[in-house]
């Protein structure tokens, strides 16, 4: 079965084809013409396409003597890369095959017979046409038939390193343990062929490189030293354990224990690899030298970061830091544990080597591995056995967990029993996995710790990185915990980012196969008819984000330097900053989608798909939207106005396209519609501008001179310093009452919105001037008639209410 690349390969291609069409009939209605050397475009891709004709060639011959994993995977990368070469040629001829079936039409059909023949420039293009359309479809069913060639390569190397794989595994190795006595032979001679290569590498360094052996191991001493005492400088207060602090944060612990293992191992690292780039320049190492020395280094690297990261986790020799309660004396047994199992694991990758490099036999090599893959799977069965967790209430040592404790036990058997049945190379490949694979995802659970720590609440607050940054930067405690969940999923990504790539490389993939997976993602990836490019996408939202941001810092430009200078009215900013801000938005959404690689005409599609909907369910917000856009054109009201509508009244805080926020007088914020204030009236005090009138209405005694009365209240009126002159305050005789003459004083104020002071201010001048000048303010009175039938019986009953109350009040006397 085809995989779906190579079906829209060779899709591709039968477009071309198509578009070059059927020659056949025209060429059936013309003289053939004398075959020609190739020319124009078919010669200048004739150079490329034997190219790739002789590079398929030689693959084939390689995909013969390809036995390995690494080599089949380089293969496959050359042939995927040659086919897309391939396709690119076949694209290339497009335009040239749109513009001969072009020019063709133009030319039309020659003349059938007994019509008047056609000129002879005409006929002559024609059959040069024709000719060059042959030899372009000649090319690309040439080229159709390199390209079904190499994508059957494709799937020959992944049925083959599928095959190789499953066969490494499952081989399985008759074990005679009467061959005791030829795998010793065989283990002596191994011990000899090795010393004798050894022996002969070193008197030769030691005859004519000792100096250069010298210098490699100092030169590397030297940068091994300069990261150590470096990294203790600037960063040994990240990863020293503090003797003083007693309960240190968890966060605190996770950090100490990451970079103490990431600055030990690093510095172990450099000084291996230093050794090894230096060795390898002054040309002291041999081929089969160099491999061993590669091989030993890259385990010792692993063993030592086995160990600081055992070391970091566990901690006995500093229990307040250690990650995990294990309490100290177990806990340097399963150290011990930890690292001999590491250690037998690189000694078994060691030992492959030394079988490469001496010639030995397969049983000496079946020998080794059932060796290693044994001890390997006993070690794990003793970690399963202690009893290291330490109670934190108690403080008794207990044992592991029932389900982890089966969980080791059943992965300790798992390498004994498949290499005690033979199956070396399954049992070889579990206790690799176990050992490399689990420090890994170790360290990847770490780094998620990490993540999760920082996260919480309030949890940089107490550490010195948080500290730092906070006195540096000024930020609050709100600000602190907004970058540590920020910097919570950058920690997630890049363990992530880390992580994967190596544990995918530890179970046999390739990193030429993962560079080649990355460059896919990043540069698109088609799902259905729709491609997605992880590149395009970011840079989107980067420019977006870019955008945007520039839009808001115009807004504070716009607001601050140039309407604040122009003596604008607030409501007029408000209303110009939003604009902007929107019409800012929209283009930075624009140029975000254009970046992305979305098609605009799709996303209109959409739009006129949405419309019936908007049209019955959306009504009411697009009502509102436009009642938005209408009232920051028209600004019947702006931000600070006070305005009344629907019975409730308060100043205007927001507007913005759905809704306007009014906050009433009792600090109440309303969202009300917009479609409220177009469909139905607004009253807005402060309009045009804060000039409005108070009326206080009084009302006076009929026994007072109403003129004396008139008199006080224009002096009061006039004599108040928020009330204007112009225009004048006037007092009206409004009404008379059964029990009071009604007057109103109506004053002008230059801001509205110290009515309610003003109005205070003028009632408290009132009542000391009214009080100073005898004027009663008085009270409704009645007149109340009572028709009683029966008089005696309620006197009666107040007579007996009166005498009980009488009696009980000469009770409390006596007591």
């Amino acid at each position: 079965m085809i995989p779906s690349s190579v079906r829209r390969i060779l899709l591709a291609i039968s477009t071309v084809l198509i578009l070059a069409g059927a020659v056949n009939s025209t060429a059936a209605q013309t003289p053939a013409p004398a075959p020609a050397p190739a020319t124009g475009i078919v010669a200048e891709q004739r150079p490329a396409i034997d190219a790739v004709k002789k590079q398929i060639a030689d693959y084939a011959q390689q995909m013969e003597k390809a036995d390995t994993d690494a080599a089949l995977a380089d293969l496959r990368l050359n042939l995927e890369a040659s086919a897309k070469k391939l396709l690119d040629i076949g694209v290339s001829f497009r335009p040239r095959v749109t513009e001969i079936n072009s020019r063709l039409d133009q030319l039309g059909p020659p003349p059938a017979q007994g019509q008047p023949p056609e000129a002879q420039i005409v006929t002559d293009e024609r059959a040069k046409l024709t000719t060059e359309k042959a030899e372009i479809n000649a090319v690309l069913g040439e080229t159709e038939d390199q390209l079904i060639a190499a994508n059957r390569m494709i799937e020959r190397t992944v049925d083959a390193r599928r095959e190789l794989f499953t066969n490494t595994l499952s081989q399985r190795v008759n074990i005679n343990y009467s061959l005791g006595s030829e795998v010793a032979d065989a283990y002596g001679q191994e011990i000899r062929t090795m010393n004798q290569v050894v022996s002969s590498w070193w008197r030769f360094v030691v005859s004519f490189k000792w100096q250069s052996m010298l210098a490699a191991a100092f030169f590397a001493a030297i940068a091994a030293l300069v990261l150590l005492i470096g990294g203790q400088r600037t960063l040994g207060h990240l990863y020293l354990r503090d003797a003083t602090i007693e309960s240190p944060s968890y966060l605190s612990r996770l950090a100490v224990a990451f970079w103490s293992t990431l600055m030990r191992s690093l510095t172990v690292v450099v000084f291996l690899v230093t050794t090894y780039l230096f060795l390898n320049y002054f040309n002291v190492l041999r081929p089969d030298i160099a491999s061993l020395i590669y091989m030993l280094f890259c385990v010792i690297g692993i063993v030592y970061f086995v160990h600081a990261l055992a070391q970091a986790v566990i901690c006995p020799g500093a229990p307040n830091w250690r990650l995990v309660r294990i309490a100290p004396r177990p806990g340097r047994i399963l150290m011990v544990l930890i690292t001999a199992t590491a250690t037998i694991t690189g000694l078994d990758y060691i030992a492959d080597t030394v079988n490469q490099i001496a010639g030995s036999p397969l049983s000496l090599t079946v020998a080794k591995s059932l060796f290693a893959t044994v001890l390997v799977g006993l070690l794990i069965i003793a970690m399963a056995s202690l009893r290291p967790l330490e109670d934190e209430e108690t403080g008794n040592i207990k044992p592991w967990p029932r389900a982890m404790r089966l969980l080791l036990y059943a992965i300790g058997l798992v390498p004994i029993v498949a290499a005690l049945l033979g199956y070396i190379g399954l049992a070889r490949f579990v206790s690799q996995q176990i050992v490399i694979n689990g420090a890994v995802v170790v360290t990847m659970y770490l780094g998620f710790l990490t993540a999760r720590a920082v996260s919480d609440e309030n949890a940089l607050t107490g550490t010195k990185l948080g500290r730092a940054v906070q006195t540096r930067f000024g930020l609050d405690e709100t600000a602190l915990d907004q970058l540590g969940l920020v910097l919570s999923i950058v920690i997630n990504i890049f363990v992530v980012a880390l992580g994967i790539p190596i544990i995918l490389l530890l179970w046999g993939f390739q990193w030429s196969e993962m560079s080649a997976w990355f460059v896919a993602i990043a540069t698109g990836f088609q799902i259905g008819s729709v491609n997605i490019s992880l590149v395009s996408i970011a840079i989107g939202v980067l420019l977006f984000a870019l955008f945007y941001g520039f839009t808001r810092w115009f807004q504070g430009w716009l607001d601050n330097r140039v309407m604040a200078r122009g003596r604008l009215d607030s409501g007029v900013r408000n209303s110009i900053r939003t604009a902007v801000g929107y019409l800012g938005l929209g283009i930075a959404g624009v140029i975000g989608i254009s970046a992305a690689g979305i098609n605009l005409s799709s996303l209109a599609l959409v739009a006129g798909g949405l419309s019936l909907g908007i049209g019955f369910g959306m009504q009411a917000i697009v009502s509102n939207f436009v009642s938005g856009l209408i009232l920051l054109a028209e600004r019947p009201f702006k931000v600070g106005d006070w305005i009344e509508t629907g019975g409730v009244g308060g100043i205007v805080k927001k507007i913005s396209v759905r809704a306007t926020e009014v906050e009433t007088f009792q600090r109440q914020s309303l969202i009300i519609p917009n479609s409220s204030f177009i469909n139905g009236s607004v009253g807005n005090w402060t309009h045009r501008n804060k000039l409005g009138r108070v009326d206080i209405p009084i009302g006076v005694s009929h026994k007072v001179d109403p003129r004396r009365v008139h008199a006080i209240l224009m002096e009061i009126a006039r004599g108040h310093p928020l009330v204007l002159k112009n225009p004048e305050p006037f007092v009206a005789f409004s009404a008379i009452s059964e029990s009071v003459m009604q007057f109103e004083m109506r004053v002008h104020l230059a801001d509205l919105s110290n009515s309610g002071t003003v109005q205070n201010e003028i009632r408290f001048t009132l009542i000391d001037r009214f009080a100073e000048e005898g004027i009663e303010i008085p009270y409704p009175q009645r007149d109340v008639n009572l028709h009683l039938e029966d008089a005696d019986s309620i006197v009666e009953m107040l007579t007996d209410r009166v005498r009980d109350k009488l009696a009980g009040e000469t009770k409390k006397i006596k007591h």
